[in-house]
């Protein structure tokens, strides 16, 4: 009996993910370049403008080094995008947080990316909705 690892759906499957991937990130890129931030820069700044949140917690996130993370901020905050502030809930920890002009960039940043939503433009509610769900269920597992 095969491996369900082998079988040709699987296969085709992982392949499509890989291209569904490798184009995010070529379109990320591009996107990130056109407002002059790097790709990590991109998504140090659209993180931050969901919610501020400490170095750490973004190193954790962004799976690196919290001194990789200190550089990439330094930088949005030389540009004006981001600053540093207390954490009211603790004040001894300094949070991240956009700036208005960095708010507003990120939400170019986002406006920017067509290839995730051109495509699923063309799904039914119900059909995103099974893709998320199936999508999170990989991720969950």
């Amino acid at each position: 009996m095969p491996s369900r690892r082998a079988d040709p759906v699987t296969i085709e499957v992982v392949e499509l993910i890989g291209d569904v991937v490798a184009r995010y990130h070529t379109e990320y890129e591009h996107a990130a370049a056109s407002h002059q931030l790097t790709g990590a820069q991109a998504k140090v700044l659209t993180m931050l403008a969901l919610e501020p949140m400490p170095m750490r917690r973004i190193a954790l996130k962004l799976r690196c080094e919290p001194s990789n993370v200190t550089g990439i901020v330094d930088r949005l905050e030389t540009r004006g995008l981001v600053e540093r502030r207390p954490d009211p809930a603790d004040r001894r920890v300094k949070l991240a947080a956009p700036t208005e002009e960095g708010t507003l960039t990120a939400e170019r940043l986002r406006e920017s990316l067509d290839f995730a939503r051109e495509p699923l433009a063309g799904l039914s509610t119900e059909e995103r909705t099974v893709l998320r769900d199936l999508l999170k269920r990989m991720l969950d597992g």
